[in-house]
């Protein structure tokens, strides 16, 4: 009686690799099965995508804006209940200002959630995943940049647009009006410059990668001058503490309103074209490191 032979394993198909391309059955000469899935070139779009779906996912998400709006429109409201119910030449020149004290709060909320937006996935590894999904870091910060910028932009302009028309609104005929260029600037302004306040928070958290450690630098970074200029008593340090008045983050804010805490330094736009420098400069090194550092 004949012992069977064990069969030979066939050897395998030599599959077709080109994009789009049939691949042929194993045993047959022919194609017989093309892949629905298409091969494309990946791009920014594509990384974008994948941060604008990490973005709106996360809780820490919607509670730093949920919080930054309830600031923002919930002082706002507040400061001009107040200033209604109190004489009216005492509500300064700039309706507009009044939403000044509820921003430089809420700046906090954007501040802690750029930092959350590069720094968490290191805390919790997931940037391994994200650098093996798309290799080219610079392109991966660059889509946490555009994604974050877009979305603090709005949601400033929103609450600030808000607050806007609601002072006006209850101050209404008891006050001069807004002009056109203290709209933009009260409205359209200050949106670009928190948002790129929180893209530079971004850069930080990159570069620092370490969430409370990030944060911690940008809210010293923010209310550190001028609370230092508070204690600088020496007529020898004058220039110091005049300097670090009119360039601490509280007084560019104030500038959009005309309502500058220094009477020189920074006027008009100024303080954007100041702030987007930053945000170069922090971007610049944010960059380099990625590219030097193991993830």
């Amino acid at each position: 009686m004949s012992t069977p032979q064990p069969s030979m394993p066939q050897a395998a198909p030599t599959w077709q690799t080109a994009p789009g391309a049939p691949y042929p059955a194993p045993g047959s000469a022919g194609p017989t099965y093309t892949s629905p899935i298409p091969v494309v070139r990946t791009h920014l779009g594509h990384a974008i995508a994948s941060e604008w779906t990490k973005i709106r996912s996360v809780r820490s998400t919607m509670w730093t804006l949920g919080v930054f709006v309830l600031l923002v429109v919930g002082i706002g409201v507040l400061t001009g209940v107040v200033v209604a119910g109190s004489d009216p030449g005492q509500s300064g020149e700039n309706t507009l200002g009044l939403g000044f004290f509820g921003l430089l709060l809420g700046s906090m909320c954007i501040i802690t959630l750029g930092v959350l937006t590069t720094a968490s996935e290191y805390g919790t590894g997931m940037i391994r995943t994200t650098m093996t999904a798309c290799p080219s870091r610079g392109r991966v910060l660059a889509a946490k940049a555009i994604v974050f910028f877009l979305v603090a932009f709005v949601v400033t302009l929103v609450s600030a647009s808000l607050v806007a028309f609601l002072h006006v609104a209850m101050l209404d005929g008891e006050v001069r009006s807004p002009s056109g260029g203290e709209w933009l600037k009260g409205t359209l302004g200050i949106a670009l410059y928190i948002a790129l306040l929180g893209t530079v928070s971004l850069a930080v958290g990159s570069m620092i990668r370490h969430s409370a450690g990030a944060i911690t630098i940008m809210i010293g970074a923010v209310l550190a001058p001028l609370v230092i200029a508070l204690f600088m008593f020496s007529e020898s340090l004058d220039k110091v503490r005049q300097a670090l008045f009119e360039y601490s983050i509280p007084n560019q804010l104030s500038v959009f309103y005309a309502n500058s805490l220094s009477d020189t330094g920074p006027s008009g736009w100024d303080p954007l074209w100041i702030m987007l420098g930053v945000t170069a400069a922090a971007f610049a090194g944010a960059f380099a490191l990625l590219e030097k550092r193991d993830v």
